[in-house]
């Protein structure tokens, strides 16, 4: 299986998950040259050396009119830390989270821009279909928090033109390179929020900034005193969730490559995302199966019984049909279990089947990466177990979620699975 992990111990933003992600890329000259020319008006991308706690990475800079966004925290005089991820908050006009800065136009003001006029122009990107699925739903993630941290609706939140550029560029160039590098799963360490507070136009905000934190609601995510300043942002924030399947430590896996994403500022530990990409195997354990013949139970009862061996732990329960002595028709049972639960799996089979003697059978089993997720259709929800692994994808659907969809609209199972 292709693991892409991504440590953020300094936390995340668009142009560092953007960084480092390119520099797992075969050809970061090229792909830079691609971006630039999907239709994102008046950007230019650049990627160049930075070197953080004597570490070499790259910085990606997003610079539009030929200028780049700035970001403040606010700070006290006793300490001096402050944190610049070339990115700006999303904002209502009303409620502006954009940090302050001071570019000029031609036009001599800024411009807002709705979320329908985001869409519009996703929509006219000349990229794939992938990508462009992925970078509207990372920005719905953006918009509902947003909406949520300014109690507006959705439709109602407007986007800061210069940066919305800005961190349009850093989530098509990442949902580009997710795409190139093609990971079967994405994974994310617990995220570093920071500390202290960041200076908006319209006041100061606590660290993470309301939205950043509705984002990053059901995962993972601690606050480094020691770092004053946000380290995660909101376009960081959104990625990750949108892409992590899992928040956790890094799994055992074998290495190929590791991209080094750079942030602006220097802090005593090094401003950086790192990425991480390699294979791990799909794992394989030592189970016990246990079989013992019955021709001496009613249906009922063998089903009881199987349903209660599963109900305490075993892996897998199941009969088949087998011809026994004087010609009599019985049912071989077997169940599967980790050899831990042995003990207690044959106690439950002798205490509810009419079985005098089990067979075990030591066995070698080896599984699929498993994840379930939820994908929203247009008749709701509908849940999904995606497996990996011996380079395999697969994704089966929950089937009483589609048998569900079939009834209440009249369509086959076919249907709705071919729809989905």
């Amino acid at each position: 299986m292709k693991i892409l992990y991504l440590e953020c111990n300094m936390g995340a933003a668009g142009d560092m998950l953007m960084a480092a992600l390119l520099e797992l890329h075969e050809n970061p000259n090229d792909f830079i040259e691609r971006l630039n020319n999907i239709g994102i008006p008046d950007v230019v991308v650049s990627a160049e050396p930075s070197v953080k706690c004597g570490i070499t990475g790259t910085k990606v800079r997003v610079k539009i009119n030929g200028h780049e966004e700035e970001s403040h925290d606010h700070h006290d005089h006793e300490h001096g830390h402050h944190h610049h991820h070339d990115h700006e908050h999303t904002h209502d006009q009303s409620h502006d989270h954009s940090h302050e800065h001071s570019h000029s136009h031609d036009e001599g003001e800024h411009v807002h821009s709705s979320f329908h006029g985001i869409k519009h122009l996703i929509s006219l990107l000349s990229v794939s279909g992938t990508v462009k699925e992925n970078i509207l739903k990372v920005y719905e993630l953006i918009a509902e928090a947003e909406s949520r941290a300014h109690g507006v609706p959705v439709s109602q939140v407007h986007f800061h033109e210069v940066g919305e550029m800005d961190a349009l560029t850093d989530i098509a160039g990442v949902c580009m390179l997710i795409e190139e590098l093609d990971p079967d799963k994405i994974i994310s360490s617990p995220v570093n929020m920071g500390s202290g507070h960041v200076r908006c136009s319209h006041g100061i905000l606590p660290v993470p900034a309301p939205a950043t934190a509705f984002i990053m609601k059901s995962t993972p995510i601690y606050s480094d005193q020691m770092i004053k300043g946000e380290l995660c942002t909101p376009t960081g924030a959104a990625l990750l969730k949108h892409f992590s399947s899992e928040f956790q430590a890094m799994p055992e896996m074998i290495i190929s490559a590791i991209g080094y994403g750079m942030g602006t500022k220097d802090f005593s530990k090094a401003n950086c995302v790192r990425a991480f990409i390699g294979q791990a195997e799909s794992p394989v354990e030592q189970v016990a199966e246990l079989a013992c013949n019955i021709d001496d139970m009613t249906a009922e009862a063998i089903s009881y019984a199987q349903n209660l061996l599963l109900s305490e732990g075993a892996l897998d329960v199941y009969t088949s049909p087998i011809g026994m002595k004087k010609g009599r028709a019985g049912l071989l049972l077997t169940c599967m279990c980790h050899t831990d639960c042995k003990d207690k799996m044959l106690q439950l089979i002798f205490k509810h089947t009419s079985t005098l003697g089990v067979r075990e059978y030591v066995s070698l089993r080896y599984t699929m990466q498993k994840d379930h997720t939820e994908i929203q259709t247009k008749y709701g929800v509908v849940r999904a177990k995606t497996s990996y692994g011996f380079g395999v994808k697969k994704t089966k659907y929950e089937y009483d979620d589609i048998a569900k969809i079939a009834d209440e609209n009249g369509l086959s199972i076919a249907e709705v699975i071919n729809e989905i």
